[in-house]
């Protein structure tokens, strides 16, 4: 029998409020910490959607219409009760960095840390007079920091405009670390072919940070899909603080945009720059002079810029304004989608110590977060399909190349 109008919309809204419950759980839950679990996945339905949502079961990832936990014993029982049909799919451990699916690479496309590393390394090989690939620290895990220099004569330090993109603040935010890798790529291999692209290196010093988080990238890609801080053992059980609430202003301001409870997602750490990622980026601005950062994000499809711990408007904000207001023209121009923007304590919610108060705070500089695709969690949340990797890219380069040819010609005309 056909459903009614009046009962696909009630399904509708079911499957939505079922969607609400599951995923705010989702979005503050910690990895697990109980060696007696198992990794169990069902298949992805509307009706499982709704059965699932007010279990709060401790979700792992999506993958292949299929959505996997992991579950205590109990919870087994709960999934039995409701008339849920799952499969084991092994022990559950937070501590062993095992893939769930057997061994297949179920980052796909997306970049782990070491794939990255390779790449990159690769790229400076194929390209050694524009492509200088510098470690700038440690993670906590001992893994390296990369900052990838872009410029005609690469090894010297040349009196030109000085722009910084950094990706990857949150594990969780796969798609952030392939905007800026992709942009190492597109710059090297078109600098010889496309004159547009060889004056804007040739005028510039383009600097990319891909992978801020290698610790945490790792982390979400092995063991926990929705992991988002870094990997800083608390002493209390707990782990990780939230990179893009480590910073040295407005550090812990209130506890409304930024938390001092370890558990919180978004937990700022013990001080202002305690984390070693971001004391990275406090020690490169130190050595360079940057016009214009930009710091990817997903999900929301949104440009803001500061300020984010508070809805005041800031100094400079009708520059900001003509920005990322052209930023976003040109993002719609490629695929047709909007991307909306404002002031990050207007438009989305308050943060405190992130990364854009601090680089325009301290160093006055236009400092943007773009919030990649998709624009919200019923279109995907943090999960982008494989496919869609390039066409993101493809949209924001024309907003890149922007800011940095707006950098150039703030720096030949003196204003910097």
């Amino acid at each position: 029998m056909k459903k009614t109008m009046n009962q696909k919309m009630e399904l509708k809204k079911g499957l939505i409020l079922a969607w609400i419950l599951l995923w705010g759980y989702i979005l503050t839950a910690s990895p697990p910490i109980h060696q007696d679990l198992e990794i169990i996945s069902t298949e992805k339905t509307e009706e499982n959607v709704i059965k699932l949502a007010p279990l709060k079961l401790d979700r792992l990832m999506e993958w292949k219409n299929r959505l996997y936990f992991i579950i205590s014993s109990e919870e087994k029982v709960l999934l039995q009760k409701y008339g849920i049909t799952f499969s084991v799919e092994r022990p559950a451990s937070a501590s062993a960095p095992e893939n769930i699916t057997h061994g297949i690479n179920i980052n796909g496309a997306y970049h782990t840390y070491t794939e990255l590393e390779q790449e990159i390394r690769d790229i400076e090989n194929r390209f050694p007079s524009i492509i200088q690939v510098k470690d700038i620290g440690k993670s906590l895990e001992s893994r390296s920091i990369y900052a990838v220099k872009i410029s005609d004569n690469v090894s010297e330090d040349e009196d030109e405009a000085e722009v910084i993109f950094i990706g990857c603040h949150h594990a969780r935010e796969w798609i952030s670390v392939e905007v800026p890798f992709l942009f190492i790529k597109h710059l090297a291999e078109q600098y010889e072919s496309n004159t547009s692209i060889k004056s804007l290196v040739d005028k510039s010093e383009i600097w990319i940070i891909p992978l801020l988080n290698p610790d945490g990238l790792e982390y979400s890609i092995y063991v926990y899909r929705y992991w988002r801080k870094n990997m800083r053992d608390n002493g209390d059980g707990s782990y990780g603080v939230d990179l893009n609430r480590n910073y040295d202003y407005m550090w812990g301001i209130d506890n409304v945009g930024s938390s001092s409870n370890t558990t919180s997602s978004v937990y700022r750490g013990t001080a202002p720059f305690s984390e070693p990622e971001t004391q990275a980026v406090r020690d490169l601005f130190r050595d360079r002079n940057f016009q214009a950062l930009v710091s990817y994000h997903s999900y929301s499809q949104i440009i803001i810029y500061p300020w984010g711990y508070t809805p005041e408007a800031p100094p400079d904000s009708t520059l900001h304004h003509q920005i990322v207001s052209k930023m976003s023209d040109l993002m719609w121009a490629v695929n047709g989608r909007t991307y909306s923007y404002g002031q990050a304590g207007q438009a989305m919610y308050l943060t405190n110590g992130d990364t854009t108060d601090w680089s325009y705070g301290i160093y006055g500089i236009p400092s943007l977060t773009i919030e990649l695709p998709p624009i919200d969690l019923f279109h995907g949340g943090f999960f982008n399909a494989e496919e869609d990797i390039q066409s993101i890219f493809n949209e924001n380069l024309p907003a890149m190349i922007y800011l940095i040819e707006w950098c150039i010609s703030q720096h030949e005309s003196g204003k910097t």
